[in-house]
């Protein structure tokens, strides 16, 4: 699809303190897309995103990607602690858990998918560093959730998906596993990464607990992880 983008200035911003190597990806977790927007663009609220996605597919841009927005808050990923000056961030309008955790509409997905192909592409973002929110702070974030299509962005170039037929990494430890994927395990409980890790590659249980599927799908990711070195 074409991408048409709408500029929507948001004056919560200021300047990056090092280059782009990340897009995270989130949802809004509001009532409505309105007052997600809203929220976004209140001085006062100290909150942003460079791009919002509606739920009919139409794009806004909040901030320029060459500020730095305020979307990503306390966490990191692969290392990366200011994560604000190290990504671009995608809202995505939805509810989120508090609000029942809607389906994504095929017309937003494919919004999402052209937006996020030219946003790698413009700045060589790695397939290993195109996250969720929850994955760079899985003690306080749950976004984009277990609705959000990865496997799909994936087909498109977008993150990456385990092969099921991968042959399997050595992933025995799943703290070393979980830190070469780029997880921050040094402050944070193992049930919640774990947690985190389900939401994003086995969405259809998100337990925390180190079960043998968990076990095998974080052999299959951590085999996928090195082949996109």
């Amino acid at each position: 699809m074409s991408l048409v983008v709408t500029h929507h200035p948001s004056p919560n911003f200021n300047a990056r303190k090092g280059p782009v190597t990340t897009l995270v990806l989130h949802y809004t977790g509001m009532k409505t897309g309105e007052a997600a927007i809203e929220r976004l663009c209140d001085a006062a609220a100290g909150v942003s995103a460079h791009y919002v996605v509606n739920e009919d597919g139409t794009i806004l841009q909040l901030v320029a990607e060459t500020q730095r927005a305020w979307h990503a808050g306390a966490g990191q990923w692969r290392g990366e602690a200011d994560m604000n000056s190290a990504s671009i961030g995608v809202e995505i309008v939805n509810g989120g858990h508090d609000f029942g955790l809607p389906a994504y509409p095929h017309a937003q997905i494919d919004a999402v998918i052209a937006l996020c192909q030219d946003i790698i592409g413009r700045h060589a973002i790695a397939p290993t560093h195109v996250i969720g929110h929850s994955d760079m702070a899985p003690d306080r974030k749950a976004d984009p959730g277990e609705h959000f299509p990865w496997a799909k962005l994936a087909e498109e170039d977008i993150g990456l998906w385990p092969r099921e037929d991968a042959p399997l990494a050595d992933a025995a430890d799943p703290v070393s596993t979980l830190r070469e994927m780029g997880y921050d395990v040094d402050g944070i409980e193992l049930d919640a990464v774990l947690a985190a890790f389900q939401r994003r590659f086995r969405p259809t249980q998100v337990d925390g607990r180190l079960d043998t599927q968990t076990q095998t799908r974080l052999s299959q990711v951590l085999h996928a992880c090195r082949d996109h070195r």
